[in-house]
């Protein structure tokens, strides 16, 4: 008798095993529908969330633009010069700037449109100026 106990036991254990792997795929497929079903929810929210922000942003928009234009009339009310003097000489930075320009044009013969960005560098002891343009072509000029 304890023979057909052990066999029946097995028997049941295999039997319940099986459904048990088809029953976990199965929850996992619902659950990664779920998680598809959640995420399309989230979008469509992500999605009339910025439609409502932009209506509002549109709507909003006119009223903020006025005081704003005020504000930055007086922030440019300052004007700056630069003036270098050194033995003798003197330069405003609109006349190194139109130096770097020719440089640009007729020393490594490019457009003068294609002129992006100047970073200059005096050194007075040196009578030099030291130009970065475009941010990768460095080089210097006699001033």
């Amino acid at each position: 008798m304890a023979a057909t106990k052990k066999t029946v036991a097995t028997t049941v254990a295999t039997k319940v095993e099986e459904p048990k792997a088809e029953s976990v795929k199965a929850t996992e497929a619902v659950k990664a529908e779920k998680k598809e079903a959640v995420k399309k929810e989230t979008v469509k929210k992500a999605a009339e969330k910025k439609e409502t922000a932009k209506k509002e942003t549109v709507k909003k928009a006119p009223a903020k633009k006025a005081p704003a234009k005020k504000a930055a009339a007086k922030k440019t009310d300052l004007k700056s010069e630069v003036h270098i003097q050194f033995e003798g000489k003197s330069y405003s930075q609109e006349d190194l700037v139109k130096m770097a320009k020719d440089v640009w044009k007729y020393d490594l013969k490019q457009k003068v449109s294609d002129l992006t960005s100047v970073e200059l560098y005096i050194k007075p002891e040196e009578n030099m100026a030291y130009y970065v343009m475009n941010k990768d072509v460095a080089g210097s000029f006699y001033i």
